[in-house]
């Protein structure tokens, strides 16, 4: 059974950091693409940071420069190392795990930015 696993929420002030994990259990993680969306309170879930198979990332304007996305496929995890935060940063980050016919989505970790 496939399953993602986020932790590295929390709370924090701005201008501070955080670090999300992102597990993958059930899947062959080498070959699917990882993202990394976000839902702040009354908006729709947005797409903040991507990585590739071929390890290609992309980033949304607001957050490009401050986070950074990375994969370790020995470890079967992918990685937000989010910097420089701000209280717009403030929601529920999942995780997404994606390939041609199959996606998966982990529970989401709540992240607080305090101003």
């Amino acid at each position: 059974q496939v399953s993602l696993v986020e932790s590295g929420g929390g709370l924090v002030q701005a201008g501070g950091s955080l670090k999300l994990s992102c597990v993958a259990h059930g899947l062959t993680f080498s070959i699917y693409n990882m993202a990394w969306y976000r839902q702040a309170p009354g908006k729709e879930r947005e797409l903040v940071a991507s990585i590739s198979i071929s390890r290609i990332t992309k980033y949304s304007d607001s957050v490009k420069g401050r986070f950074i996305n990375i994969r370790d496929n020995v470890k079967s995890t992918a990685y937000l190392e989010m910097n420089s935060l701000k209280p717009d940063d403030t929601g529920v980050y999942y995780c997404n795990a994606e390939r041609t016919s199959s996606q998966y989505w982990g529970q989401g970790t709540q992240v607080t930015v305090s101003s």
